[in-house]
Protein backbone atom coordinates (compact mmCIF):
# COMPACT_ATOMS: atom_id res chain seq x y z
CA UNK A 1 0.00 0.00 0.00
CA UNK A 2 2.54 2.41 0.42
CA UNK A 3 4.00 2.03 -2.48
CA UNK A 4 0.59 2.60 -4.20
CA UNK A 5 0.36 5.53 -1.97
CA UNK A 6 3.59 6.91 -3.45
CA UNK A 7 2.94 5.79 -7.01
CA UNK A 8 0.55 6.60 -10.13
CA UNK A 9 -2.17 4.59 -8.62
CA UNK A 10 -2.92 7.08 -6.02
CA UNK A 11 -3.13 9.78 -8.44
CA UNK A 12 -5.68 7.72 -10.63
CA UNK A 13 -8.09 7.59 -7.31
CA UNK A 14 -7.53 11.13 -6.43
CA UNK A 15 -8.12 12.32 -9.86
CA UNK A 16 -11.37 9.96 -10.01
CA UNK A 17 -12.80 11.21 -6.84
CA UNK A 18 -12.55 14.70 -7.80
CA UNK A 19 -14.18 14.16 -11.58
CA UNK A 20 -17.08 11.94 -9.28
CA UNK A 21 -17.14 15.70 -7.55
CA UNK A 22 -17.99 17.34 -10.67
CA UNK A 23 -14.54 19.22 -11.35
CA UNK A 24 -13.51 19.40 -14.72
CA UNK A 25 -10.79 17.20 -16.19
CA UNK A 26 -9.26 20.63 -17.53
CA UNK A 27 -9.30 21.95 -14.04
CA UNK A 28 -7.89 18.54 -11.99
CA UNK A 29 -4.62 20.80 -11.19
CA UNK A 30 -6.41 23.46 -9.08
CA UNK A 31 -8.85 21.66 -7.04
CA UNK A 32 -6.05 18.79 -6.30
CA UNK A 33 -4.73 21.30 -3.64
CA UNK A 34 -7.39 24.07 -3.11
CA UNK A 35 -5.04 27.55 -2.19
CA UNK A 36 -7.19 31.09 -2.12
CA UNK A 37 -4.85 32.03 -4.77
CA UNK A 38 -6.18 29.79 -7.00
CA UNK A 39 -10.19 30.38 -5.79
CA UNK A 40 -10.45 34.27 -4.28
CA UNK A 41 -12.40 36.31 -6.29
CA UNK A 42 -12.35 39.85 -6.53
CA UNK A 43 -14.27 41.20 -3.30
CA UNK A 44 -15.20 44.73 -5.44
CA UNK A 45 -17.34 42.58 -7.49
CA UNK A 46 -20.02 41.95 -4.80
CA UNK A 47 -22.55 44.44 -4.61
CA UNK A 48 -21.99 46.99 -1.93
CA UNK A 49 -18.72 45.42 -0.90
CA UNK A 50 -16.67 48.85 -1.80
CA UNK A 51 -19.28 51.13 -0.32
CA UNK A 52 -18.89 48.81 3.05
CA UNK A 53 -15.36 48.56 3.26
CA UNK A 54 -15.01 52.48 2.42
CA UNK A 55 -17.31 53.13 5.22
CA UNK A 56 -15.66 51.13 7.88
CA UNK A 57 -12.17 52.45 6.69
CA UNK A 58 -13.37 55.97 7.64
CA UNK A 59 -14.47 54.61 10.96
CA UNK A 60 -10.72 53.32 11.70
CA UNK A 61 -9.22 56.07 10.42
CA UNK A 62 -11.88 58.64 12.16
CA UNK A 63 -11.33 56.41 15.74
CA UNK A 64 -15.00 56.00 15.77
CA UNK A 65 -17.07 53.83 17.88
CA UNK A 66 -17.92 50.73 15.87
CA UNK A 67 -20.03 47.17 17.09
CA UNK A 68 -19.95 44.47 15.86
CA UNK A 69 -23.82 42.71 15.75
CA UNK A 70 -23.23 38.85 15.26
CA UNK A 71 -25.48 36.22 15.46
CA UNK A 72 -25.56 33.37 18.78
CA UNK A 73 -24.03 30.69 16.30
CA UNK A 74 -21.03 29.76 15.41
CA UNK A 75 -20.94 31.56 11.82
CA UNK A 76 -22.29 34.65 14.03
CA UNK A 77 -19.21 34.20 16.75
CA UNK A 78 -16.77 33.55 14.06
CA UNK A 79 -18.04 36.50 11.75
CA UNK A 80 -17.92 38.97 14.54
CA UNK A 81 -14.35 37.85 16.02
CA UNK A 82 -12.92 37.72 12.36
CA UNK A 83 -13.66 41.58 12.13
CA UNK A 84 -12.98 42.35 15.60
CA UNK A 85 -9.84 40.75 15.51
CA UNK A 86 -8.90 42.80 12.14
CA UNK A 87 -9.99 46.07 12.98
CA UNK A 88 -7.83 45.36 16.51
CA UNK A 89 -4.69 44.48 13.94
CA UNK A 90 -5.71 47.67 11.68
CA UNK A 91 -4.88 49.80 15.35
CA UNK A 92 -8.77 50.32 16.42
CA UNK A 93 -11.05 48.36 18.34
CA UNK A 94 -14.95 46.89 17.96
CA UNK A 95 -17.40 46.41 20.49
CA UNK A 96 -19.44 43.20 20.34
CA UNK A 97 -23.10 42.81 20.60
CA UNK A 98 -24.79 38.86 20.46
CA UNK A 99 -28.42 38.56 21.12
CA UNK A 100 -29.65 36.58 23.71
CA UNK A 101 -31.38 33.54 21.77
CA UNK A 102 -33.99 33.42 24.23
CA UNK A 103 -34.93 37.17 25.11
CA UNK A 104 -34.24 38.57 21.58
CA UNK A 105 -34.34 36.00 18.78
CA UNK A 106 -32.68 36.13 15.91
CA UNK A 107 -31.16 39.04 14.23
CA UNK A 108 -30.74 42.41 14.70
CA UNK A 109 -33.65 44.27 16.45
CA UNK A 110 -34.71 47.68 16.15
CA UNK A 111 -34.82 48.53 19.76
CA UNK A 112 -31.27 47.31 20.54
CA UNK A 113 -29.77 48.96 17.18
CA UNK A 114 -31.02 52.29 18.65
CA UNK A 115 -29.87 51.77 21.98
CA UNK A 116 -26.66 50.59 20.77
CA UNK A 117 -26.21 54.21 18.95
CA UNK A 118 -27.77 55.97 21.83
CA UNK A 119 -24.71 54.33 23.87
CA UNK A 120 -22.21 55.73 21.33
CA UNK A 121 -21.90 53.40 18.59
CA UNK A 122 -20.65 55.19 15.39
CA UNK A 123 -21.40 52.56 12.89
CA UNK A 124 -22.80 49.11 13.46
CA UNK A 125 -22.08 45.80 11.25
CA UNK A 126 -23.94 43.05 11.58
CA UNK A 127 -22.93 39.68 10.47
CA UNK A 128 -24.90 36.50 9.57
CA UNK A 129 -27.96 38.14 10.16
CA UNK A 130 -30.12 41.13 9.01
CA UNK A 131 -30.94 40.22 5.58
CA UNK A 132 -34.60 40.29 6.49
CA UNK A 133 -34.63 42.43 8.90
CA UNK A 134 -36.56 45.17 7.19
CA UNK A 135 -38.37 46.87 10.18
CA UNK A 136 -35.30 46.94 12.59
CA UNK A 137 -33.02 48.57 10.05
CA UNK A 138 -35.75 51.36 9.30
CA UNK A 139 -35.64 52.12 13.15
CA UNK A 140 -32.12 52.39 13.11
CA UNK A 141 -32.23 54.26 9.88
CA UNK A 142 -35.11 56.85 11.46
CA UNK A 143 -32.60 57.03 14.52
CA UNK A 144 -29.62 58.33 12.47
CA UNK A 145 -28.04 55.31 13.26
CA UNK A 146 -25.51 53.78 10.61
CA UNK A 147 -25.51 49.99 9.88
CA UNK A 148 -23.99 47.48 7.76
CA UNK A 149 -25.25 44.31 6.81
CA UNK A 150 -22.74 41.20 6.34
CA UNK A 151 -24.91 37.99 5.47
CA UNK A 152 -25.35 35.35 3.38
CA UNK A 153 -29.01 34.14 4.04
CA UNK A 154 -31.70 34.54 1.34
CA UNK A 155 -32.79 37.66 0.62
CA UNK A 156 -36.20 39.24 -0.37
CA UNK A 157 -36.42 41.22 -3.48
CA UNK A 158 -37.12 44.35 -1.52
CA UNK A 159 -33.93 44.60 0.65
CA UNK A 160 -33.68 46.81 3.87
CA UNK A 161 -32.74 50.02 4.45
CA UNK A 162 -29.08 49.82 5.19
CA UNK A 163 -26.06 51.91 4.73
CA UNK A 164 -24.45 48.97 2.28
CA UNK A 165 -25.77 44.93 2.31
CA UNK A 166 -22.87 42.44 1.55
CA UNK A 167 -24.76 39.12 1.07
CA UNK A 168 -24.06 36.91 -2.69
CA UNK A 169 -27.62 35.72 -1.89
CA UNK A 170 -29.30 39.72 -2.81
CA UNK A 171 -31.50 38.86 -6.14
CA UNK A 172 -29.28 41.32 -7.94
CA UNK A 173 -26.01 39.90 -6.89
CA UNK A 174 -23.51 40.12 -10.34
CA UNK A 175 -22.70 36.54 -11.35
CA UNK A 176 -19.23 36.87 -10.01
CA UNK A 177 -20.91 37.52 -6.59
CA UNK A 178 -24.08 35.31 -7.03
CA UNK A 179 -21.12 32.38 -7.65
CA UNK A 180 -20.22 32.43 -4.35
CA UNK A 181 -23.62 32.21 -2.68
CA UNK A 182 -22.74 29.18 -0.81
CA UNK A 183 -20.00 31.22 1.50
CA UNK A 184 -21.22 31.13 4.93
CA UNK A 185 -21.47 34.72 6.75
CA UNK A 186 -17.71 34.60 7.72
CA UNK A 187 -16.26 33.82 4.18
CA UNK A 188 -18.20 36.91 3.53
CA UNK A 189 -16.39 38.81 6.42
CA UNK A 190 -13.31 37.49 5.08
CA UNK A 191 -13.95 39.06 1.63
CA UNK A 192 -15.18 42.14 3.62
CA UNK A 193 -11.62 41.74 5.42
CA UNK A 194 -9.68 41.81 2.04
CA UNK A 195 -11.31 44.61 0.77
CA UNK A 196 -10.86 46.85 3.75
CA UNK A 197 -7.17 46.45 3.33
CA UNK A 198 -6.96 46.94 0.26
CA UNK A 199 -8.94 50.48 0.40
CA UNK A 200 -6.34 51.46 3.67
CA UNK A 201 -3.54 50.33 1.17
CA UNK A 202 -4.66 52.76 -1.77
CA UNK A 203 -5.19 55.67 0.79
CA UNK A 204 -1.27 55.18 2.73
CA UNK A 205 -2.61 53.64 6.03
CA UNK A 206 -0.12 51.45 6.01
CA UNK A 207 3.13 53.69 5.99
CA UNK A 208 4.78 53.20 8.36
CA UNK A 209 2.38 50.38 10.18
CA UNK A 210 2.67 46.49 9.09
CA UNK A 211 -0.58 45.09 7.16
CA UNK A 212 -2.07 42.78 8.64
CA UNK A 213 -1.77 38.75 8.16
CA UNK A 214 -5.58 38.14 6.74
CA UNK A 215 -4.19 34.25 6.41
CA UNK A 216 -3.90 34.29 10.40
CA UNK A 217 -7.79 34.96 10.55
CA UNK A 218 -8.43 31.58 8.57
CA UNK A 219 -8.53 29.09 10.96
CA UNK A 220 -12.09 31.33 11.93
CA UNK A 221 -13.61 31.18 8.48
CA UNK A 222 -13.06 27.24 9.08
CA UNK A 223 -14.63 27.01 12.00
CA UNK A 224 -17.54 28.47 11.09
CA UNK A 225 -17.65 27.15 7.20
CA UNK A 226 -17.84 24.13 8.18
CA UNK A 227 -20.18 24.39 11.47
CA UNK A 228 -22.75 26.04 9.54
CA UNK A 229 -22.85 23.22 6.81
CA UNK A 230 -21.71 25.71 4.19
CA UNK A 231 -20.90 23.26 1.20
CA UNK A 232 -17.35 22.74 0.98
CA UNK A 233 -16.39 23.04 -2.88
CA UNK A 234 -15.06 26.13 -4.49
CA UNK A 235 -13.65 29.08 -2.49
CA UNK A 236 -15.44 27.02 0.46
CA UNK A 237 -12.77 24.41 0.02
CA UNK A 238 -9.97 26.60 -0.02
CA UNK A 239 -10.70 28.14 2.89
CA UNK A 240 -11.39 25.68 5.15
CA UNK A 241 -8.00 23.53 4.21
CA UNK A 242 -6.16 26.80 4.48
CA UNK A 243 -7.74 27.38 7.64
CA UNK A 244 -7.02 23.81 8.98
CA UNK A 245 -3.48 24.98 8.58
CA UNK A 246 -3.43 28.08 10.38
CA UNK A 247 -5.70 25.95 13.06
CA UNK A 248 -2.90 23.45 13.94
CA UNK A 249 -0.19 26.81 14.45
CA UNK A 250 -2.30 27.45 17.89
CA UNK A 251 -1.63 30.85 17.37
CA UNK A 252 -5.24 32.21 18.53
CA UNK A 253 -5.45 32.06 22.23
CA UNK A 254 -9.04 31.49 22.53
CA UNK A 255 -9.18 28.73 19.29
CA UNK A 256 -6.33 26.90 21.22
CA UNK A 257 -8.31 26.29 24.21
CA UNK A 258 -11.22 25.02 22.56
CA UNK A 259 -9.08 22.63 20.56
CA UNK A 260 -7.67 21.52 23.93
CA UNK A 261 -11.03 21.63 25.67
CA UNK A 262 -12.32 19.34 22.73
CA UNK A 263 -9.75 16.78 24.50
CA UNK A 264 -7.94 16.52 20.64
CA UNK A 265 -4.48 15.95 21.11
CA UNK A 266 -3.81 16.01 17.13
CA UNK A 267 -4.10 19.05 14.46
CA UNK A 268 -8.42 19.14 14.03
CA UNK A 269 -9.77 18.05 11.29
CA UNK A 270 -13.00 18.82 9.01
CA UNK A 271 -14.73 16.73 10.84
CA UNK A 272 -13.66 17.71 14.36
CA UNK A 273 -14.81 21.16 13.50
CA UNK A 274 -18.17 19.88 13.01
CA UNK A 275 -18.41 17.48 15.45
CA UNK A 276 -16.23 18.77 18.45
CA UNK A 277 -15.23 22.31 18.45
CA UNK A 278 -18.33 23.84 16.59
CA UNK A 279 -21.10 22.42 19.24
CA UNK A 280 -18.86 23.83 22.11
CA UNK A 281 -19.31 27.34 20.79
CA UNK A 282 -22.79 26.63 19.91
CA UNK A 283 -23.66 25.55 23.30
CA UNK A 284 -23.23 28.96 24.98
CA UNK A 285 -25.68 30.82 22.45
CA UNK A 286 -28.14 27.52 22.51
CA UNK A 287 -28.52 26.97 26.65
CA UNK A 288 -25.96 29.81 28.10
CA UNK A 289 -24.56 32.72 27.57
CA UNK A 290 -24.74 34.07 24.11
CA UNK A 291 -21.27 36.47 24.13
CA UNK A 292 -19.25 33.19 25.56
CA UNK A 293 -18.46 32.07 21.63
CA UNK A 294 -16.97 35.43 20.49
CA UNK A 295 -15.52 35.88 23.84
CA UNK A 296 -13.01 33.43 23.34
CA UNK A 297 -12.27 33.61 19.73
CA UNK A 298 -10.94 37.08 20.96
CA UNK A 299 -9.84 37.19 23.76
CA UNK A 300 -5.78 37.83 24.43
CA UNK A 301 -5.44 36.18 28.17
CA UNK A 302 -4.68 32.39 27.97
CA UNK A 303 -6.33 32.12 31.74
CA UNK A 304 -9.15 33.49 30.07
CA UNK A 305 -9.65 31.10 27.48
CA UNK A 306 -9.38 28.19 29.05
CA UNK A 307 -12.05 28.92 31.41
CA UNK A 308 -14.38 29.94 28.83
CA UNK A 309 -13.52 26.79 26.93
CA UNK A 310 -14.23 25.02 30.20
CA UNK A 311 -17.64 26.64 30.19
CA UNK A 312 -18.43 25.98 26.89
CA UNK A 313 -17.89 22.04 27.39
CA UNK A 314 -19.93 22.09 30.77
CA UNK A 315 -22.86 23.74 28.30
CA UNK A 316 -22.28 21.36 25.53
CA UNK A 317 -23.02 18.68 28.05
CA UNK A 318 -26.14 20.04 29.58
CA UNK A 319 -27.09 20.81 26.13
CA UNK A 320 -26.92 17.50 24.72
CA UNK A 321 -29.16 16.44 27.80
CA UNK A 322 -32.13 18.72 27.00
CA UNK A 323 -31.94 17.99 23.13
CA UNK A 324 -32.42 14.41 24.15
CA UNK A 325 -35.81 15.17 25.95
CA UNK A 326 -36.78 17.66 22.98
CA UNK A 327 -35.66 14.47 20.55
CA UNK A 328 -37.38 12.28 22.30
CA UNK A 329 -40.30 14.06 22.61
CA UNK A 330 -40.41 14.74 18.72
CA UNK A 331 -39.89 11.58 17.62
CA UNK A 332 -43.34 10.56 19.21
CA UNK A 333 -45.01 12.93 16.74
CA UNK A 334 -43.25 11.50 13.64
CA UNK A 335 -45.31 8.60 13.76
CA UNK A 336 -48.45 10.84 13.93
CA UNK A 337 -47.29 13.14 10.74
CA UNK A 338 -48.63 9.83 8.19
CA UNK A 339 -47.72 10.73 4.48
CA UNK A 340 -46.53 14.56 5.42
CA UNK A 341 -43.95 15.49 2.57
CA UNK A 342 -42.12 17.65 5.56
CA UNK A 343 -42.26 16.94 9.26
CA UNK A 344 -43.87 19.86 11.20
CA UNK A 345 -42.89 18.84 14.70
CA UNK A 346 -44.23 21.24 18.04
CA UNK A 347 -43.94 21.39 21.60
CA UNK A 348 -44.78 23.80 24.69
CA UNK A 349 -41.62 23.48 26.59
CA UNK A 350 -39.16 22.70 24.20
CA UNK A 351 -35.61 24.78 24.64
CA UNK A 352 -35.36 27.03 21.31
CA UNK A 353 -31.67 26.43 21.98
CA UNK A 354 -31.40 22.99 20.79
CA UNK A 355 -34.47 22.43 17.99
CA UNK A 356 -32.04 23.00 15.33
CA UNK A 357 -30.24 20.16 15.87
CA UNK A 358 -33.18 18.05 16.42
CA UNK A 359 -34.56 18.97 13.48
CA UNK A 360 -31.04 17.48 11.75
CA UNK A 361 -31.35 14.17 13.65
CA UNK A 362 -35.02 13.86 12.50
CA UNK A 363 -34.09 15.06 8.87
CA UNK A 364 -31.61 12.04 8.84
CA UNK A 365 -34.02 9.50 10.52
CA UNK A 366 -36.96 10.21 7.96
CA UNK A 367 -35.16 11.60 4.87
CA UNK A 368 -37.23 14.34 4.85
CA UNK A 369 -37.12 18.03 5.85
CA UNK A 370 -38.07 19.07 9.05
CA UNK A 371 -39.14 22.06 11.26
CA UNK A 372 -39.00 21.77 15.19
CA UNK A 373 -40.96 24.33 16.65
CA UNK A 374 -40.86 24.94 20.66
CA UNK A 375 -44.35 26.65 21.62
CA UNK A 376 -44.15 29.57 24.10
CA UNK A 377 -46.95 30.16 26.96
CA UNK A 378 -48.58 33.29 24.24
CA UNK A 379 -49.20 30.92 21.61
CA UNK A 380 -45.82 32.26 19.29
CA UNK A 381 -43.59 29.18 17.95
CA UNK A 382 -40.06 29.37 17.35
CA UNK A 383 -38.53 27.14 14.83
CA UNK A 384 -36.07 25.76 13.16
CA UNK A 385 -35.30 23.38 9.92
CA UNK A 386 -32.80 21.52 8.73
CA UNK A 387 -33.84 20.27 4.41
CA UNK A 388 -32.38 17.66 2.30
CA UNK A 389 -30.14 18.02 -0.81
CA UNK A 390 -32.23 19.16 -3.52
CA UNK A 391 -34.68 21.15 -1.53
CA UNK A 392 -34.63 24.40 -1.13
CA UNK A 393 -36.18 24.90 2.47
CA UNK A 394 -34.95 28.86 2.91
CA UNK A 395 -36.76 30.10 0.11
CA UNK A 396 -39.79 28.36 0.99
CA UNK A 397 -40.16 29.65 4.32
CA UNK A 398 -39.63 33.29 3.11
CA UNK A 399 -42.38 32.96 0.56
CA UNK A 400 -44.66 31.86 3.71
CA UNK A 401 -43.77 34.72 5.50
CA UNK A 402 -44.85 36.90 2.44
CA UNK A 403 -48.15 35.18 2.27
CA UNK A 404 -48.74 36.13 5.93
CA UNK A 405 -48.44 32.43 7.06
CA UNK A 406 -45.40 33.14 8.95
CA UNK A 407 -44.29 36.50 11.54
CA UNK A 408 -41.01 36.32 10.71
CA UNK A 409 -39.00 33.73 8.90
CA UNK A 410 -36.01 33.42 6.78
CA UNK A 411 -32.71 30.87 5.55
CA UNK A 412 -30.65 29.40 2.88
CA UNK A 413 -31.32 26.15 1.20
CA UNK A 414 -30.14 23.89 4.26
CA UNK A 415 -31.40 25.74 6.66
CA UNK A 416 -34.05 28.00 7.74
CA UNK A 417 -35.38 29.93 11.04
CA UNK A 418 -38.79 30.91 11.44
CA UNK A 419 -41.61 32.37 14.34
CA UNK A 420 -45.11 31.46 13.38
CA UNK A 421 -48.61 32.23 15.67
CA UNK A 422 -49.85 28.60 17.14
CA UNK A 423 -53.18 28.96 15.51
CA UNK A 424 -51.62 29.53 12.42
CA UNK A 425 -49.37 26.33 12.44
CA UNK A 426 -51.77 23.55 11.14
CA UNK A 427 -52.64 26.31 7.48
CA UNK A 428 -48.63 26.56 7.40
CA UNK A 429 -47.96 23.01 7.27
CA UNK A 430 -50.82 22.24 5.03
CA UNK A 431 -49.18 25.10 2.81
CA UNK A 432 -45.67 24.02 3.44
CA UNK A 433 -46.51 20.30 2.25
CA UNK A 434 -47.75 21.47 -0.77
CA UNK A 435 -44.92 23.56 -1.87
CA UNK A 436 -42.33 21.05 -1.70
CA UNK A 437 -43.94 17.90 -2.15
CA UNK A 438 -42.26 17.68 -5.88
CA UNK A 439 -39.01 18.78 -4.53
CA UNK A 440 -38.79 16.37 -1.74
CA UNK A 441 -40.07 13.73 -4.06
CA UNK A 442 -37.67 14.64 -7.05
CA UNK A 443 -34.60 14.78 -4.17
CA UNK A 444 -35.71 11.56 -2.65
CA UNK A 445 -36.12 9.88 -6.07
CA UNK A 446 -32.57 10.94 -6.98
CA UNK A 447 -31.20 9.42 -3.48
CA UNK A 448 -29.10 6.86 -4.19
CA UNK A 449 -26.10 5.22 -2.43
CA UNK A 450 -23.27 5.93 -4.16
CA UNK A 451 -19.58 4.59 -4.09
CA UNK A 452 -16.32 5.23 -4.72
CA UNK A 453 -14.24 2.49 -4.00
CA UNK A 454 -14.70 -1.11 -3.22
CA UNK A 455 -11.94 -3.08 -1.39
CA UNK A 456 -11.35 -6.42 0.41
CA UNK A 457 -11.06 -6.51 4.50
CA UNK A 458 -7.17 -6.48 4.05
CA UNK A 459 -7.19 -3.35 1.53
CA UNK A 460 -9.03 -1.20 4.64
CA UNK A 461 -5.35 0.32 6.18
CA UNK A 462 -4.26 3.72 7.36
CA UNK A 463 -2.54 4.40 4.15
CA UNK A 464 -5.31 3.98 2.09
CA UNK A 465 -7.44 6.37 4.46
CA UNK A 466 -4.30 8.97 4.38
CA UNK A 467 -4.43 8.56 0.40
CA UNK A 468 -8.60 9.19 0.35
CA UNK A 469 -8.15 12.26 2.87
CA UNK A 470 -6.01 14.16 0.82
CA UNK A 471 -8.37 14.91 -1.85
CA UNK A 472 -10.53 16.84 1.47
CA UNK A 473 -11.44 18.45 2.89
CA UNK A 474 -14.89 16.82 2.86
CA UNK A 475 -18.16 18.00 4.06
CA UNK A 476 -21.74 19.58 2.42
CA UNK A 477 -21.53 19.21 -1.16
CA UNK A 478 -17.85 17.77 -1.21
CA UNK A 479 -18.83 14.50 0.91
CA UNK A 480 -16.32 12.09 2.08
CA UNK A 481 -15.18 8.90 -0.60
CA UNK A 482 -18.11 6.00 0.37
CA UNK A 483 -15.93 2.67 0.73
CA UNK A 484 -16.97 -0.63 0.43
CA UNK A 485 -15.57 -3.41 2.06
CA UNK A 486 -16.40 -7.22 1.77
CA UNK A 487 -17.26 -9.90 1.88
CA UNK A 488 -17.11 -9.86 5.46
CA UNK A 489 -18.87 -11.66 8.35
CA UNK A 490 -19.85 -10.23 12.23
CA UNK A 491 -17.66 -11.43 14.56
CA UNK A 492 -19.22 -9.21 17.42
CA UNK A 493 -21.80 -6.92 17.26
CA UNK A 494 -22.96 -4.65 20.38
CA UNK A 495 -24.20 -1.12 21.34
CA UNK A 496 -22.31 1.32 22.94
CA UNK A 497 -23.17 4.79 23.75
CA UNK A 498 -26.45 6.58 22.77
CA UNK A 499 -27.88 3.85 20.17
CA UNK A 500 -24.16 3.36 18.20
CA UNK A 501 -23.63 0.04 16.63
CA UNK A 502 -19.81 -1.30 17.34
CA UNK A 503 -18.63 -4.04 15.49
CA UNK A 504 -15.67 -6.13 14.93
CA UNK A 505 -15.43 -8.07 11.11
CA UNK A 506 -13.83 -10.32 9.73
CA UNK A 507 -13.06 -10.83 5.80
CA UNK A 508 -12.41 -14.23 3.79
CA UNK A 509 -8.92 -12.90 3.92
CA UNK A 510 -8.45 -13.86 7.22
CA UNK A 511 -8.22 -9.77 7.84
CA UNK A 512 -10.37 -7.52 10.87
CA UNK A 513 -11.23 -4.91 11.34
CA UNK A 514 -13.91 -2.34 13.62
CA UNK A 515 -16.69 -0.65 12.18
CA UNK A 516 -19.14 1.68 13.49
CA UNK A 517 -22.91 2.66 12.94
CA UNK A 518 -23.47 5.68 14.55
CA UNK A 519 -26.84 6.31 15.91
CA UNK A 520 -27.98 3.05 14.35
CA UNK A 521 -28.23 0.34 16.92
CA UNK A 522 -32.59 0.39 16.73
CA UNK A 523 -32.78 0.97 12.96
CA UNK A 524 -33.40 -2.31 10.69
CA UNK A 525 -30.29 -2.47 9.99
CA UNK A 526 -28.44 -2.17 13.51
CA UNK A 527 -30.78 -4.37 14.67
CA UNK A 528 -29.83 -7.06 11.93
CA UNK A 529 -26.66 -6.54 12.01
CA UNK A 530 -26.46 -7.76 15.87
CA UNK A 531 -29.33 -9.91 15.77
CA UNK A 532 -29.03 -11.66 12.26
CA UNK A 533 -27.18 -14.87 10.76
CA UNK A 534 -23.73 -13.57 11.81
CA UNK A 535 -22.31 -17.04 9.62
CA UNK A 536 -23.99 -14.72 6.51
CA UNK A 537 -20.93 -12.98 4.23
CA UNK A 538 -21.97 -9.15 3.88
CA UNK A 539 -20.82 -6.09 2.74
CA UNK A 540 -20.77 -2.68 4.58
CA UNK A 541 -20.39 0.95 2.79
CA UNK A 542 -19.06 3.78 4.67
CA UNK A 543 -16.38 6.15 5.34
CA UNK A 544 -12.89 4.78 6.03
CA UNK A 545 -11.41 6.58 9.18
CA UNK A 546 -8.32 6.22 11.50
CA UNK A 547 -8.58 4.64 14.97
CA UNK A 548 -6.35 6.59 17.17
CA UNK A 549 -7.34 4.83 20.41
CA UNK A 550 -5.41 1.47 20.29
CA UNK A 551 -2.14 0.71 21.05
CA UNK A 552 -1.43 1.19 17.02
CA UNK A 553 -3.32 3.47 14.35
CA UNK A 554 -5.57 1.23 12.34
CA UNK A 555 -8.45 1.75 10.14
CA UNK A 556 -12.03 1.72 11.06
CA UNK A 557 -15.25 1.84 8.34
CA UNK A 558 -18.18 4.78 10.28
CA UNK A 559 -20.92 2.54 8.36
CA UNK A 560 -23.48 3.46 6.41
CA UNK A 561 -25.62 1.02 4.91
CA UNK A 562 -24.85 -2.56 4.81
CA UNK A 563 -26.10 -5.31 2.16
CA UNK A 564 -26.02 -8.99 2.10
CA UNK A 565 -23.35 -10.27 -0.13
CA UNK A 566 -25.48 -13.82 -0.89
Amino acid sequence: MAQTAAGGLSDDIITQLLLARGVAREDLSRHRTPTLRAFLPDPSEFRDMELAAMRIADAIERREAITIYGDYDVDGATSAALLIRLIRMLGHDARHYIPDRLLEGYGPTGEALVRLGAEGAQLIVTVDCGAMAHEALAMAADAGVEVIVVDHHKCSAELPQALALVNPNRLDESDIGAAHGHLAAVGVAFLLGVALVRVLRGRGWFAGRAEPDLFALLDLVALGTVADVAALHGLNRALVAQGLKVMARRENIGMAALIDASRLNRAPTATDLGFALGPRVNAGGRVGEATLGVRLLTTQDAEEAREIAAQLSRLNEERRAIEMAVQEAAELQVERQGNRTVMVLSGKGWHPGVIGIVAGRIKEKTGKPTLVIALDDDGVGKGSGRSISGVDLGAAIIGARELGYLVAGGGHAMAAGLTVAADRLEAFADWLDDRLAGDVSRAQGAQSLLLDLAVAPRGLQPELVELLESAGPYGMGWPGPRVAVGPVRVVKADVVGADHLRMIVRGEDGASFKAMAFRSAQTEMGQTLIHGDHGRKLWLAGRARIDDWGPRRAAELHVDDAAWAD
